[in-house]
């Protein structure tokens, strides 16, 4: 398909038409980024955690690997940061308004979804004991032997929040300075790496390897994110797992809603880029036909003339031939006398 020069479309001459034709998507992104914040701010579903159960859950409170701060740096702002750069080389407002419309989205879904089963399942994190019990004397209910904790309340609600792995509250970063985000990283980063994908175009079948080394990379980072939980026992391995399907299906899908699959001809666009150039190529055939509907007019009057000047040199023969044949009856009686 054929290309428009590049730069013909910036963000400052289409970035407020392209804007306005999406109003309604910007606006069902801020409405999930407000359900973000209810699913964190609601009680999870405290589930019953017997004394036998705690064999498995007196794993030690530790700090993050990560720091809260760099999850979303990682996960967010480095895509934001390639989405920008290849915005800079090509000048297409229609791939940089589509690929940060798309990452966000696959961000926001993956975390409703991800705090929706969080509130729902209330599994208790690998450190649940130390959560419940900071003095390290359990408390158990004489009847059930359901658990009674003495700890925080804030450091409890975090404690029902281990499956699937996502991100922890903004008070439990304040109290221990974590909140990271797996589910979220392998969203954002999932986004990148098929953004990459298409943009390198990976699947040219030209068998370039080292344009798959380029692809894993966001997916490794995402995985080493993951198991970063796992070793800081705030997660078990299956929440880890959950997350990152979780976050990579909602990735492909957002991804596919406004670019081509990255194995296509023109998976190295978005729909909307390629949708303009159809318009416009419609809009060149519309007036091409216009002007032939007008120019058949010309060769009418063109031929009109010749057949009009047919039609006289035939009228001037006859003339001429009776002309003849009078000169001619005349002539006869002088050869007769």
């Amino acid at each position: 398909m054929p290309e428009i020069q590049l730069g013909a479309h910036t963000v400052r001459s289409h970035g407020l038409k392209v804007l306005k034709l999406h109003m309604h998507d910007w606006l069902i992104l801020l409405l999930l980024g407000v359900i973000e914040i209810i699913l964190n701010v609601i009680e999870p579903f405290h589930r019953f955690v017997g004394e036998d159960m705690m064999t498995d859950l007196r794993y030690p409170m530790k700090d993050n690997t990560v720091p809260f701060w760099a999850v979303p740096l990682i996960a967010i702002l480095l895509p934001f940061i390639v989405v920008h750069v290849y915005y800079f080389i090509r000048r297409d407002v229609y791939d940089l308004h589509h690929a940060i419309l798309g990452l966000l989205y696959s961000v926001l879904i993956t975390g409703v979804i991800t705090d929706a089963i969080k509130d729902a399942v209330g599994r208790p994190r690998p450190d649940f004991f130390w959560r419940c019990f900071p003095d390290g004397k359990g408390v158990f209910d004489n009847v059930t032997r359901n658990v009674v904790c003495t700890g925080q309340n804030h450091v409890i609600k975090e404690g029902h929040k281990s499956f699937p792995s996502g991100h922890t509250s903004s008070r439990e970063a304040t109290y221990r300075n974590s909140g990271c985000k797996y589910a979220g990283s392998f969203a954002g980063l999932g986004f990148l790496s098929l953004y990459l994908s298409g943009k390198i175009r990976v699947f040219d079948r030209r068998g370039h390897v080292a344009k798959l080394c380029i692809v894993f990379l966001p997916f490794l980072l995402a995985a080493l994110i993951g198991v970063s939980r796992v070793d800081d026992y705030w997660h078990h391995w299956q929440d880890v797992f959950g997350g990152a399907i979780i976050g990579t299906i909602v990735s492909f899908f957002c991804y596919l809603q406004f670019f081509p699959p990255p194995y296509d001809t023109d998976g190295w666009g978005p729909h909307a880029y390629f949708q303009m150039l159809a318009d416009f190529r419609n809009d060149q055939e519309s007036n091409n036909a216009n002007c032939l509907s007008v120019q058949p007019s010309e060769p009418e009057n063109v031929y009109a003339e010749p057949q009009r000047h047919i039609e006289i040199s035939r009228s001037n023969t006859r003339d001429g031939s009776l002309m003849l044949d009078e000169m001619e009856s005349q002539r006869r009686p002088c050869i007769s006398c």
